[in-house]
């Protein structure tokens, strides 16, 4: 599509997987035009958008040449780090209203970041990076085992692999080094403690919103299943909330969302484990909205025109949420045949939401990576345990039937 066939004073969205829906749904409702952009011909997003255009969101210099002469009337990226970089230079160079932080894109280096939490005086633990793979074997070995084997550029669990003996670093340094885009891989000790994730959205500095959340593994996996609202002393939520304040301070992130992966260790102090400068992913958007009653992704949007944003961030209600995020239950390739169930979960409740990102005939990956789930449910209530009993109930009813289309090897 050319530049002369797009909507002027639109907004332009860096993204168009099933995670950026939202920010288009929201846009529509505000009657506000929203250009899309995503390399993916097939980018599920798409059909919600009002004008689409089929280009990398790694490649400024190639979006502003298919914009032409259309000038967006702001810039936004969801729960993608490819984008981040691009949001800036095009904010920038179109003198948007909101624009990237650059110290923020330190968050997408782990290496960088750890120097970061070092600058900060946040509590850190063992690691060695590097581009050679024999350089980064001989420093991990010397590390505390079992150790997680990362690209240093990666996200959404994608190349990640736990290592228990230094004989099997070199196969997982390569396989995290396939999915790096730098070819550098960083090998980190496992922090020992109580997995959660924290989301910010700031004004001037200072948290609107902050969310604390338990995180819930795939098990024998590096990726996340459940997600949901935790229980805190307001000792241990004060010292995450400064953690993560601090944090967003060194990356230059003044206004806006932002959360990061941490460990509350034994020792009562929390180690971060990833930074994400931006909007989450995993449907936690929705989950913030079940429990609090906020819009973030209005926020976000109102953030992106240059428009007050507080509004969207204040509580109408103090409940728990929690979020499934449904996979393959396989560890083979597969394609799924149907859905059963999901009127019946749908009725559970407690349950506040239900989507489905596959369809009968389309291709299913094991669940080792944040980008293959194939569905998730939102359930809301007074307690964390009346959550998870909701989201149970659901998932024992709800099935994917999956039919493998070839043998493990």
């Amino acid at each position: 599509m050319s530049g002369n066939q797009l909507p002027q004073n639109a907004l332009l969205v860096l993204g168009a997987s099933e995670e950026h829906i939202p920010l288009y749904q929201e846009a529509g409702r505000r009657g506000i035009p929203t250009i899309a952009v995503d390399r993916r011909s097939d980018a599920p997003a798409f059909p919600f958008a009002d004008a689409a255009m089929k280009v990398s969101t790694r490649d400024a210099g190639a979006i502003a040449e298919a914009l032409g002469d259309t000038r967006p009337a702001g810039i936004v990226v969801g729960a993608t780090d490819a984008a981040l970089l691009t949001w800036r230079v095009l904010g920038l160079r179109y003198g948007m209203p909101y624009v990237y932080p650059e110290a923020a894109l330190a968050g997408l280096d782990k290496a960088a970041f750890h120097r970061v939490v070092a600058s900060c005086g946040v509590a850190g633990y063992g690691w060695a990076a590097s581009d050679d793979p024999s350089e980064v074997a001989a420093k991990a070995a010397e590390l505390r085992f079992p150790l997680m084997v990362k690209p240093v550029d990666g996200s959404g669990s994608k190349g990640v692999t736990r290592v228990t003996h230094p004989d099997s670093l070199p196969a997982a340094i390569a396989r995290s080094r396939a999915y790096s885009a730098s070819r550098t891989v960083i090998a980190e000790e496992y922090v020992h403690g109580r997995q959660l994730t924290i989301d910010l959205f700031l004004r001037d500095g200072t948290p609107v919103m902050t969310c604390i959340k338990d995180q819930h593994l795939v098990a024998g996996r590096s990726v996340v299943r459940r997600i949901g609202t935790a229980q805190l002393s307001p000792q241990e939520h004060r010292h995450l909330e400064d953690i993560a304040v601090r944090l967003c301070a060194a990356l230059g992130i003044v206004d806006g969302p932002a959360n990061f992966d941490l460990v509350l260790g034994e020792d009562g102090q929390g180690r971060i484990v990833e930074a994400n400068p931006r909007l989450s992913g995993d449907s936690i958007p929705r989950l913030h909205e079940a429990a609090y009653g906020v819009n973030v992704v209005g926020a976000l949007i109102a953030l992106a025109l240059g428009e007050p944003f507080d509004a969207y961030l204040r509580p109408t209600r103090n409940a728990h949420a929690g979020v499934e995020l449904l996979g393959s239950p396989l560890d083979v390739e597969g394609e799924l045949a149907t859905w059963e169930g999901v009127d019946e979960a749908r009725n559970i409740p407690g349950v506040t939401g239900i989507e489905l990102y596959a369809q009968p005939g389309d291709p299913v990956h094991p669940h080792d990576q944040a980008g293959h789930k194939i569905g998730m449910i939102t359930a809301a209530g007074p307690s964390p345990a009346d959550v998870s009993e909701a989201l149970d109930k659901a998932i024992s009813l709800l099935r994917p039937i999956i039919r493998p289309t070839r043998e493990a090897s």
